[in-house]
């Protein structure tokens, strides 16, 4: 049976869409069979992303209007994993909440099913809260991010929820900005990913692909193979005897983070 990962912002900018595909295409490169769902659906764009702008059947026409799930989907060869989209416009009736119904069925096929969200505390949110098995929060480290995903976590606890962790995203590392242990420390939530900002992954969109696949040695396409090691249950393993060794004695935040959650979840 499969997993079910959600990822949450409730503010646009912070590069949600951009580390639900990169998540997806390390997983994909793990050898997992990988399903990304558009849950976007007042504001799809991760079509956009890929270049799948108009397809015929969505997952608007799978919850609105009874469509096979199957006809929905996207085979993104290129890439290693399949896509599940969103309409961009449908004028039909639609129920979000239906989502986690619709995903059940897909759980023997795939190994991982990654959800990305709207950026707002609505239906849609809630759909991808209740259709997940693990939740992700991408944030940025600063004040006026850090709010709503305060926000994001205490209206998921409110609902009996679990955050898993943080995905920090565009780290510029300047003394500005909040530090990790400030972040965890006000959110009671561990980060789990720290994503430098790099121009290439606004790059990597105008090419319509991923920036993990555009970019497999950056830091941050790093840093998504360590975490798709941990949400598979497969610990990831630096190349290299160097930086094998770097990783060993001198782990970061996150890097201790992901080993409490391994051994939590794993044993």
């Amino acid at each position: 049976m499969g997993k079910t990962i959600g990822i949450l912002s409730l503010k646009g900018g912070v590069g949600k869409t951009s580390a639900v595909l990169s998540l997806g295409s390390a997983v994909a490169e793990a050898g997992k069979k990988v399903l990304i769902v558009d849950g976007n659906f007042s504001a799809p764009n991760l079509g956009v992303h890929l270049n799948v702008i108009s397809p015929e059947v969505t997952l608007h026409h799978v919850i609105g209007a009874g469509k096979d799930i199957r006809n929905a989907i996207q085979k993104m060869d290129d890439f290693n994993f399949d896509f599940l989209p969103a309409s961009i416009f449908y004028r039909g009736r639609f129920n979000p909440l239906r989502l986690r119904e619709k995903l059940r069925k897909l759980k023997r096929k795939y190994d991982i099913i990654l959800i990305d969200s709207s950026p707002a505390l609505n239906d849609e949110t809630l759909a991808v809260m209740l259709a997940s098995d693990n939740l992700f929060v991408v944030t940025t480290p600063d004040y006026p991010t850090l709010s709503t995903t305060l926000k994001s976590i205490k209206d998921a606890r409110s609902r009996g929820i679990a955050i898993d962790g943080l995905i920090l995203n565009k780290v510029y590392n300047k003394p500005f900005e909040l530090s990790i242990s400030e972040i965890e420390d006000t959110a009671e939530v561990p980060v789990m990913a720290v994503i430098p900002h790099d121009v290439n992954v606004i790059k990597s969109a105008s090419n319509f692909v991923p920036a993990f696949v555009q970019n497999p040695r950056s830091r941050g396409s790093e840093e998504f193979r360590k975490l798709a090691g941990t949400v598979i249950g497969e610990k990831y393993r630096p190349a290299g005897l160097r930086r094998f060794l770097k990783f060993r004695i001198n782990p970061k935040y996150q890097d201790v983070n992901r080993e409490l959650y391994y051994k939590r979840v794993f044993g």
